[in-house]
């Protein structure tokens, strides 16, 4: 079904693997194409709860763009380049089933800007990020500059933004753009962990936690409002009657999504 990804459920959790690894895992039409369709696969996947997005081998995560599909580019088709990755990005971002980054050494360019896109991120030891778009007389285009400012701060992200610098993960992890560091060897496992807790809670509340927070940097809505009308809903559904039944017996919650 997808050309360029490995993908496995197991316990609730899809891992999704960008194959490529004798590009660094680099991100072009096709992994493009790949990401879109499984998103929404995963949405309307009653299976899936949550979602880990790493990179094969040990060398990358996703080491940026292939810039072998600019060549000969216009200024047009850069754009719609650019909206393309945004709005797949923004997919993910928006995505009611949490979508952690699994971070696997290099996450350049694209790479970074698709690990900022996933809710958010743990990354091995040996994990490198950065945005070296200036070198190459670019700026980031699927989102970078604005994901990367709500992460680190401006300063920070104007630095890494024009210094076209790398940070490691431990640097990561201090600024904010990473959760955990671990090995290689538990990255996966550790972000399994996770999910694992996260997918014994109630999934309306989770998405509604998402879109709640997401609503911090939408100009066009208002976060507090957000929060009044997701808290509201939340007392329409199944799982806050089941939740506080469960609460006041004294026993462990069995949510249905309802």
């Amino acid at each position: 079904m997808y050309t360029t990804l490995l993908v496995q459920t197991e316990n609730g959790i899809c891992t999704v693997t960008i194959n490529r690894p004798e590009k660094l895992n680099a991100l072009n039409k096709a992994v493009f194409d790949d990401l879109d369709t499984i998103v929404d696969d995963i949405q309307h996947n009653p299976d899936i709860k949550s979602v880990i997005i790493t990179g094969a081998g040990t060398k990358a995560f996703v080491a940026g763009a292939d810039i072998t599909e600019f060549n000969g580019f216009t200024k047009e088709q850069a754009k719609a380049l650019a909206k393309r990755g945004q709005d797949i990005f923004f997919k993910i971002e928006t995505s009611s089933k949490p979508i952690v980054a699994a971070v696997n050494g290099f996450a350049l360019g694209g790479g970074c800007e698709l690990a900022m896109a996933c809710h958010f991120r743990v990354a091995s030891d040996n994990a490198k990020f950065g945005q070296p778009e200036v070198n190459l007389g670019l700026i980031p285009g699927y989102g970078g500059t604005q994901r990367l400012v709500q992460l680190v701060g401006k300063g920070k992200a104007l630095e890494l933004l024009i210094s076209a610098q790398m940070i490691d993960a431990h640097e990561a992890k201090q600024y904010g753009l990473v959760n955990y560091v671990t090995t290689p060897e538990s990255l996966l496992q550790r972000t399994k962990e996770i999910l694992t807790i996260i997918n014994s809670k109630a999934p309306l509340a989770v998405a509604a936690c998402i879109k709640a927070a997401n609503a911090v940097f939408d100009e066009t809505k208002d976060g507090y409002h957000a929060e009044i009308e997701e808290f509201g809903n939340a007392f329409a559904t199944e799982d806050m009657k089941e939740g506080t039944a469960a609460f006041l017996e004294k026993r462990k919650a069995d949510f249905k999504g309802k």
